[in-house]
């Protein structure tokens, strides 16, 4: 059988921190999970914490690096446990979300870190430290306006994509979006709890903006206007590519694992070498196949359901 997810992934991976606006940062790592910083006249916002505390202070620390101004917020951009579970460390006046987002942490929250933790170990390093479920102190339904000073910062829910509560954040000063998951850049998109019919139209939202650059939930953060038109043509691809095959075999009536199967023979030779492709493909094709049959809110995962899926498809 595969190794479990990410259990067998433990090399550390080179941090980079880079300018993609004026005042504006993409905080990446080899397809882990990015953080993006916002600096504005009289604070900072961070866009996603990272997993735990410790993990949380290599973002707090890069952003010491080029200011020494308060972190006023941070903005989640979904519930997942590997974005939100290190906010306490930045102190920050307010942790921000929308509605949906924190409904789906008292729904499904504790279940998820449970599972996460269980799928991705290195990522959550000092887990002792995290000191429980991060709750936003502040939600918003479809839009929210944020002030550092002058600079505003725009919070969009734009549709269901990655999951149903997701938000992206656009400084309109510069053109730039931080889309969390929505976006990925050459690396697999984590679909388990995806709406695979919605997050298309949200990506053609998303892309209407012409951002001058984006920092995805992984990968390189995308600079240049064509650069970011790649990266979301590359998300939809992925998208369909892992849709459309268990649609048609749901159907003709094909079970689970004849749909994985399929799925993943005809993807594994364009997405193969992506980051964490083989760590989500059952938990992608899982949930493809719950929505092709009708599902539409994505069952919640459990540890115990994680590992009972994974030796379903790759035992």
């Amino acid at each position: 059988m595969a190794t479990f997810a990410s259990t067998g992934d433990m090399a550390e991976k080179k941090i980079t921190f880079s300018e993609i606006g004026r005042d504006l940062y993409a905080f990446t790592a080899e397809g882990d999970p990015n953080s993006g910083v916002i600096v504005g006249d009289d604070g900072v916002i961070v866009i996603d914490a990272q997993a735990t505390p410790v993990m949380a202070q290599l973002v707090i620390d890069r952003v010491r690096q080029v200011t020494d101004k308060p972190i006023k917020y941070v903005v989640l951009s979904h519930y997942h446990a590997v974005r939100v579970l290190g906010a306490s460390a930045y102190k920050a006046q307010e942790i921000v979300a929308s509605d949906t987002c924190r409904a789906m942490i008292a729904e499904r929250g504790k279940e998820d870190w449970d599972s996460e933790y269980g799928r991705f170990p290195r990522l959550f390093r000092a887990a002792e430290s995290v000191p429980g479920l991060t709750w936003p102190t502040v939600t918003f339904h479809r839009r929210m306006t944020l002030y550092l000073g002058k600079r505003r910062v725009e919070l969009r829910q734009i549709g269901r994509a990655h999951t149903a509560g997701d938000i992206v954040a656009y400084v309109p000063d510069a053109n730039v979006v931080f889309s969390g998951d929505i976006v990925e850049y050459k690396s697999a998109c984590y679909c388990g709890d995806a709406h695979f019919t919605d997050w298309p139209a949200t990506l053609t939202n998303l892309d209407r903006v012409k951002a001058d650059a984006l920092v995805p939930g992984r990968g390189d953060a995308l600079v240049g206007v064509d650069t970011v038109a790649e990266g979301i043509a590359l998300t939809r691809d992925f998208l369909r590519d892992t849709y459309e095959p268990v649609r048609r075999g749901v159907a003709r009536g094909a079970p689970l694992k004849e749909c994985f199967d399929a799925a993943t023979e005809a993807m594994r030779p364009r997405y193969g070498t992506w980051p964490i492709f083989e760590h989500c493909q059952p938990f992608n094709i899982s949930r493809a196949w719950d929505e092709a049959q009708g599902i539409d809110t994505p069952r919640v995962w459990t540890a115990e359901r994680d590992r009972a899926m994974w030796s379903a498809l790759q035992g």
